[in-house]
């Protein structure tokens, strides 16, 4: 497995070719992770990592189809399972390396699926002082338009009193297929984050609307800070866990088969579609 480190006075990061992972995330000044690392072994999957990027599509599709047009679109995977195109392809995908720096890393990709999935990616990981940032270009390369969309899945490291803060208008309840019911404006008091708290030891697998773009992560001495332009935040941990994910999407999960397909980009051949995101640790 090919891994590359960036790094500066402020922060290192190692990350791989493979799916475009991120294996880790830490703070020099003390080498405690920011984000969880890959725990390593012999059977690397991109789910195990610190953060891989989501396309063209982010999270789950109710059926795995959907509806353009005047077609039925069936993605690729087990037909009606919501898992089939679980997180697109692009995170199962080994990325070529396009230019290298000490403090920078451009991978790229280029897939094509037969339900009509054929692009090309570019995703840019660079260090800035105590900031990391992360840019995913996606261009569409096939001669009929499609859907498109995209995000982030990192893995934030967290103790029992990391504090969690951000402001959402709603959210989506889930049903036993980890895909959303009908949206909501009143957030129960165990996933309101508008001021500080403790998520505690529970199931969170959700999805809110009208986030301000900026969620943050607060422990003893230390505060994270994740800002992204996607309009979505999708927010993952178990009871167990030792990490709490803030995914960033341009769309919400199984956009693609709500009225209107929010947030998800029809492009033509040449188009684009982006995505970005970047991490503070203060």
């Amino acid at each position: 497995m090919d891994v590359f480190t960036l790094q500066n006075p402020y922060l290192r990061m190692r990350v791989t070719s493979l799916s475009a992972a991120v294996l880790s995330l830490d703070n020099r000044d003390d080498n405690q992770p920011v984000l969880r690392p890959w725990r390593e072994n012999g059977h690397f999957h991109a789910g195990d990592s610190a953060l891989f990027p989501m396309l063209p599509l982010a999270n789950r599709v109710a059926g795995n189809c959907y509806v353009q047009g005047h077609s039925v679109i069936h993605l690729p995977g087990k037909a009606g399972s919501p898992d089939g195109f679980l997180h697109g392809n692009g995170w199962l995908k080994r990325w070529e390396v396009s230019d290298c720096q000490p403090d920078a890393l451009t991978l790229q990709v280029s897939a094509r699926e037969a339900c009509g999935f054929d692009y090309h990616a570019r995703l840019t990981y660079a260090l800035a002082a105590q900031r990391v940032s992360a840019k995913l270009v996606i261009t569409h390369c096939g001669s009929t338009p499609m859907l498109y969309g995209a995000g982030f899945h990192p893995f934030f490291a967290k103790t029992p009193q990391t504090r969690l803060h951000f402001s959402a208008s709603g959210y989506w309840p889930e049903d036993e297929r980890h895909l959303p019911l009908d949206w909501t404006p009143v957030l129960p008091d165990a996933l309101d984050f508008s001021t500080p708290r403790i998520p505690g030891a529970q199931w969170i697998n959700n999805g809110f609307s009208g986030w301000s773009g900026t969620a943050r992560l607060l422990s003893a001495g230390r505060e994270v800070m994740m800002q992204s332009d996607a309009l979505w935040l999708m927010v993952y941990q178990t009871q167990e866990s030792d990490f709490l994910c803030l995914e960033p999407q341009t769309h919400p999960v199984n956009a693609h088969n709500m009225p209107g397909q929010p947030g998800l980009r029809l492009l033509a051949n040449g188009e684009r579609v982006t995505c970005e995101m970047t991490i503070d640790v203060r």
